[in-house]
């Protein structure tokens, strides 16, 4: 079974040559570059992952970049725009053909910006998205989806995918799933999939988690295998990497293989269109 991470971060030092904007602390004070990723990756058993470049990094895209032209078969990325960039139709309408780059992704959770999928701020950047074939994925709280289903209804060529669930490590433990329902509503929207990333860091139990199962379960049953994908979000888990695996692959008794082969590779590699078929680590 070829295994996906659909999201992992990796970053370099703020320095004076290349500075972070004023946003938040990064996950760890060491960062983490592709090559370290790239070990954890074999300790681990994944084949191929898909980079997101952290907000506190700002809107860059170099490293994440680079990262895919070394290593074409291993790493895709889903990069930020900035909406009010002067020339953004023009870069999503040539997005893709950069080397790896398969999608955008925003953050949308925080105070202020949830409010840009009211206020017009990203209409363009969905109907150039739409129009040009680019994949976006969006952080939001479950507790906010039914900004998501505005957007697709308006735009209902463009594929979106929820990440962690709906679940953003700001919202409080023990009100994390309290709003899952306005999640699984969305799964009546066939270009709607769902991230079931970064799990064990929301959870209030340790290793397998099994608190997670129920609701990963009615997720998986709403969305089907198909368009939840397993991700880990690998700089701020709690756990090993391989647990983060073997968590979906072994802990789960309920997922049969066939699950297990769409959640934890094939379905993102389908939805994305990603560029390694067959994931080497070269």
């Amino acid at each position: 079974m070829r295994i996906v991470d659909a999201q992992v971060h990796i970053w370099a030092a703020s320095t004076p040559e290349r500075p972070w904007p004023v946003r938040h602390a990064a996950h760890s004070a060491l960062p983490l570059t592709a090559d370290e990723l790239g070990r954890q990756m074999d300790l681990a058993g994944v084949d191929a992952a898909i980079l997101v470049p952290p907000s506190w990094e700002g809107e860059r895209n170099d490293l994440v970049l680079a990262a895919c032209e070394a290593h074409p078969r291993r790493f895709a990325f889903m990069g930020r725009i900035d909406p009010a960039d002067p020339e953004l139709l023009q870069k999503i309408a040539t997005w893709r053909a950069q080397p790896g780059a398969v999608g955008l992704r925003f953050s949308l959770h925080r105070p202020g910006m949830v409010e840009s999928l009211n206020d017009g701020s990203l209409d363009a950047v969905w109907a150039a998205a739409e129009a040009h074939g680019v994949p976006v994925t969006v952080l939001l709280a479950q507790a906010q989806m039914h900004h998501i289903s505005a957007v697709a209804d308006r735009y209902p060529g463009l594929s979106i995918t929820i990440d962690h669930l709906g679940v953003p490590s700001s919202v409080p433990m023990a009100e994390r799933f309290l709003n899952l329902d306005r999640l699984l509503d969305l799964a009546r929207y066939d270009r709607i999939a769902v991230k079931a990333s970064a799990l064990p860091s929301l959870a209030p139990d340790e290793f397998p988690y099994r608190s997670l199962h129920t609701p990963v379960r009615k997720v998986i049953d709403a969305f089907g295998p198909k368009r939840v994908f397993w991700g880990t979000d690998f700089s701020r888990l709690p756990c090993s990497y391989r647990q983060a695996v073997s968590m979906f692959t072994e802990e789960m008794s309920w997922l049969n293989d066939h699950d297990k082969e769409w959640i934890m590779g094939r379905g993102i590699t389908e939805w994305l269109g990603l560029p390694f078929e067959n994931p080497g680590h070269t």
